[in-house]
């Protein structure tokens, strides 16, 4: 066994799998709820959401060219705050939170396959997580361009959307709307927020990154500006095709598009969902493995998990623990609230985040790539305030 990842990532793949985790399956189904919070402004709440993302992955991208790591956040918390302590607490709530949505994620991505093949549940899920497994253990370059394979089968599927949502004639709701309610919107853009989530998995790729210094920040903000415009584009089409109390009742809002507009089955989309899915669950897999192998060179009780294969790359002993506990949880547990404690779990970790970009530029202002100060403090700000809004829904 090696201690080193292969530094195999470019760019493209790197900004692919960024855009591919924070697209997921969620934009299959979020719009409709946006949609019921801000009506047909809905555009703008998804546009306020990336507005609002930008600052806290400003202070990533800057972390990220600073201690380019595996163990992204926990190297940055160590750092940053000089705790350790801290920094291990972090790495396994990043563990954790990863770990918690790719389970939920294959759980719904096999409700989506079910309705097109007939298999018990467990076998699919099974036969599913081992597979993504698989790929994760072969090697990064094979799990990231899957991953990108994955990506544009969903951008194909988003496509199609704007094109039906586009091309059809306006609804009355659009072209003579309310106007706009400043509640509704921000109410929109806080639960649009949670679509973007996902950005800060592309920091955990850094030791297999050629040039992180160069490609991580412009892998971030790249991802981040491609997934601001799909959600802006997929919603506008949505409003302007389908009434916004349609959209918000529905539990399949795209496929209510299509069928809509160009009548018909819209299962085709529920096909791509599960790729969405698939997309989703791997690339939280891989992200996950590397926090643990990074943890390992950290703390000495997990030092068993720092080890990459020889010829492969990858830190075998890391995704497979991570994948088997994945298809457990997929296998038993009740997934209703996964969503809402993974959002929690981290919007801390990005309060946390800033809180120590900021007391790392007080000592160590000069970095390969740099934001003014002002940016993770209203990071900080943000994220404080999108978890308060989340902690309070979680209790009423």
């Amino acid at each position: 066994m090696a201690d080193a990842l292969k530094r195999r990532i470019g760019l493209g793949l790197l900004t692919a799998y960024g855009v591919g985790v924070m697209v997921g399956a969620g934009i299959y189904v979020l719009i409709g709820a946006v949609v019921g919070e801000a009506g047909v402004w809905a555009p703008l709440s998804f546009l306020l959401a990336g507005a609002i993302a930008a600052p806290t992955a400003l202070s990533y991208a800057e972390f990220s060219t600073r201690i380019p790591e595996a163990a992204g956040e926990a190297a940055y918390v160590g750092q940053g705050l000089r705790s350790e302590a801290l920094a291990l607490i972090v790495g396994l709530g990043i563990v954790a939170a990863g770990t918690i949505s790719a389970a939920a994620v294959l759980r719904g991505g096999v409700g989506y396959l079910l309705g097109v093949v007939d298999l018990p549940t467990w076998v699919a899920i099974l036969a599913l997580g081992l597979v993504l497994t698989g790929v994760a253990v072969l090697g990064v370059l094979e799990s990231l361009s899957l991953a990108a394979v994955f990506t544009a089968v969903e951008l194909g599927g988003l496509i199609l959307v704007v094109w039906a949502g586009g091309t059809a004639e306006p609804v009355a709701d659009y072209t003579a709307p309310d106007p706009m309610v400043v509640a509704g919107l921000g109410a929109g853009a806080v639960l649009a927020f949670f679509a973007f989530i996902g950005f800060e998995d592309i920091v955990n790729m850094a030791e297999e990154v050629a040039q992180p210094e160069r490609t991580m920040p412009r892998a971030i903000l790249l991802a981040l500006l491609i997934t601001t415009v799909i959600y802006a584009l997929v919603c506008w089409a949505a409003v302007r095709a389908v009434p916004s109390t349609g959209l918000a009742a529905s539990e399949q809002p795209l496929a209510l598009v299509w069928s809509t507009t160009q009548g018909g089955d819209a299962g085709f989309l529920s096909t791509i969902a599960v790729f969405a899915a698939l997309n989703g669950v791997l690339a939280q897999i891989v992200m996950a493995s590397r926090v643990l192998f990074g943890l390992g060179k950290r703390t000495p009780a997990l030092a068993v998990f720092h080890h990459a294969h020889p010829t492969r790359g990858t830190p075998v002993l890391a995704t497979v623990l991570v994948g088997a506990i994945v298809i457990a949880m997929a296998l038993t547990l009740p997934l209703a609230t996964l969503a809402e404690v993974t959002s929690a779990v981290l919007l801390s970790v990005f309060v946390i985040v800033n809180l120590a970009l900021i007391s790392l530029k007080r000592r160590v202002p000069e970095a390969p790539f740099r934001v003014p100060m002002a940016v993770p403090v209203l990071g900080l700000m943000l994220a404080l305030a999108a978890l308060a809004v989340t902690v309070l829904g979680q209790l009423t």
